[in-house]
């Protein structure tokens, strides 16, 4: 006799785990900054038009995904196998642990958006030592987990819509690291890749 899968491992929970701690990781982070006086959120403050537009379509994509993966999740819409599901599972939790590590290496330097007028450290060890986008990475591999494991045509939209803000969101902070730290931007960002990896022969 074969009982499915979906009976001894409850996706709802685990999707809904996976969201819980990737955005409560985001959450606890903005409001320890706000206690220490430093505003998280820079999305679309004082940018010129092309930045400001990118910025203002990642927070629509990155904000209008979270409904459609709990829509998704609440109504079970999943159209791929149970194997297939619990590795977005283990997707969605490496990019929770991603993101958390990227954050707690980045310190008060953390920000959403292009910071304004806040001077921040150009941040190159920890995590930051293997890829130049470590939290866009948690991001993109939070946001495929759930898909694998809630796959739909809702889902599958926004999750590329997102993954493609934030690639163009990582463009747009790429020019303003290279203007705001010049050689040591640009000698970092010749030694580690812009999601994982570094050049070869690079220590």
């Amino acid at each position: 006799m074969n009982i499915p899968l979906e009976e001894y491992i409850p996706y709802r929970i685990l999707a809904l785990l996976v969201l819980a701690v990737f955005y409560g990781i985001y959450l606890v982070k903005q409001r320890r900054q706000k206690r220490r006086g430093i505003q998280t959120m820079q999305i679309g403050r004082g940018k010129n038009t092309q930045t400001h537009a990118v910025e203002t379509l990642m927070g629509i994509a990155t904000v209008g995904i979270i409904p459609a993966q709990l829509l998704s999740i609440g109504f079970g819409w999943s159209h791929l196998p149970d194997n297939a599901r619990f590795t977005g599972f283990c997707v969605g939790l490496l990019g929770d642990l991603i993101f958390f590590i990227s954050v707690i290496c980045m310190k008060d330097s953390w920000r959403a958006g292009i910071p304004d007028k806040d001077k921040t450290e150009l941040v190159t060890d920890g995590i930051y030592a293997f890829s130049r986008n470590p939290a866009f990475l948690g991001f993109d591999l939070q946001y495929i987990g759930v898909l694998l494991m809630y796959c739909n045509l809702l889902t599958g939209m926004f999750t590329v819509f997102a993954i493609v803000m934030l690639h163009l969101q990582i463009l747009q902070e790429e020019h303003y690291l290279a203007a705001a730290f010049g050689t040591e931007y640009l000698d970092y960002r010749h030694q580690v890749l812009r999601y994982l990896g570094r050049r070869k022969g690079e220590k």
